[in-house]
């Protein structure tokens, strides 16, 4: 990788995961929803702000977790803050699958509604939260409440991740 006249070297991890083209800015959200937090003692590399010729914005962050698997509703939780990631499973320091994340129509128990009150939030309801993706006419992308109507944008969404 290089930035700004300079070689980046980062080291290779023998066992884990590496996430990839995360949408710039939002590494921290990543390991936030992946409950990786400087005291779990888990070996994680951030790189952020690094050019990108794939991403749209021509930087990307990157992560990589050393001897972690990630489980599916993390790979969902994942594409809903960064819809352009890609997974990629290291085994002996080579990839051996790499896969785009899939940001799902519907997003079932991964996000809490915003709105106090909000059927979704009441203790007494056994219901999940319910949110549908859209985007606008400018591809943006954001999420609406199924019991609602609330909508959540993209740059708010970090912080309501359950």
């Amino acid at each position: 990788m290089k930035g700004k006249g300079k070689l980046l070297k980062v080291s290779k991890i023998k066992k884990g995961t590496v996430v990839d083209h995360i949408t710039r800015g939002r590494a921290l959200d990543v390991c936030k929803i992946l409950g990786i937090f400087p005291r779990t003692g888990e070996t994680v590399t951030i790189a952020m702000n690094v050019k990108s010729q794939k991403m749209s914005e021509g930087e990307k962050d990157i992560l990589k977790i050393e001897g972690r698997n990630l489980d599916p509703s993390e790979v969902h939780k994942i594409a809903i803050i960064s819809p352009e990631a890609t997974i990629n499973i290291i085994r002996n320091y080579a990839v051996i699958k790499k896969e785009q994340v899939q940001l799902p129509k519907e997003i079932i128990g991964m996000i809490k509604c915003p709105k106090p009150t909000c059927i979704s939030n009441n203790p007494t309801e056994p219901i999940r939260s319910k949110f549908l993706t859209r985007r606008d006419n400018n591809n943006n992308l954001s999420f609406q409440c199924h019991y609602c109507g609330q909508i959540i944008d993209s740059e708010d969404l970090a912080k309501s991740i359950i």
